[in-house]
């Protein structure tokens, strides 16, 4: 049995999970999401396929957590981008810029890799509990804001900055569609203030 060079047996596990995260995550980014099958990352992680086994139950299931820590990810970079100020209405802009500077440096490729994974239904609440996550820094600043209709407004701004990142995504100039998307979404949360 090999030696455990971690503190506790906890902390192997997590290490050992981490190592098949980042084997997976190489692999979706280099081969696209199909590629990313028990085998390969098992040889990926230099471990045998049912020592994956031990962690996740199929492939589909290891794609789910590597789509569940994506957006986590995400979601805290989004968070740490509007807690930067606390004027509601600069931290919202702070949040839009935050997502699409996300696009435009090219880290989101990893979730997209995987969209075309089917993933399990039952990972399904905790994958859109994640993606929720997303716009979590937004409802109490847009509260703060006097918006009524907050989930109307969590929509719109959801479908403007997807829209944005769909231009980005084609080649379309970043600096130019952050700066009218940003302008844009603020001129509407002002628009939607009592």
């Amino acid at each position: 049995m090999p030696r455990i060079k971690t503190p506790t047996l906890a902390d192997h596990r997590d290490w050992r999970r981490s190592q098949l995260i980042e084997a997976a995550a190489a692999i979706a980014l280099e081969s696209g999401g199909a590629a990313v099958t028990v085998a390969a990352v098992a040889q990926r992680a230099g471990l045998s396929r049912t020592s994956v086994y031990e962690y996740f139950a199929s492939s589909a299931d290891l794609a789910a957590d590597l789509v569940i820590e994506e957006l986590e990810s995400f979601a805290e970079t989004l968070a740490r981008a509007a807690n930067e100020s606390t004027d509601p209405l600069e931290a919202i802009e702070l949040w839009i810029k935050g997502s699409l500077i996300y696009i435009a440096d090219g880290r989101h490729l990893l979730a997209k890799a995987l969209n075309a994974i089917d993933l399990p239904r039952e990972r399904a609440a905790a994958i859109g509990t994640a993606h929720r996550a997303l716009l979590g820094p937004l409802r109490s600043r847009l509260a703060a804001l006097g918006v009524k209709d907050i989930d109307m407004a969590l929509s719109l701004i959801q479908s403007i900055t997807d829209n944005a990142s769909r231009r980005i995504e084609r080649g379309d100039d970043a600096e130019g569609v952050i700066t009218s998307v940003t302008t844009f979404c603020i001129a509407g949360i002002n628009s939607l203030r009592r």
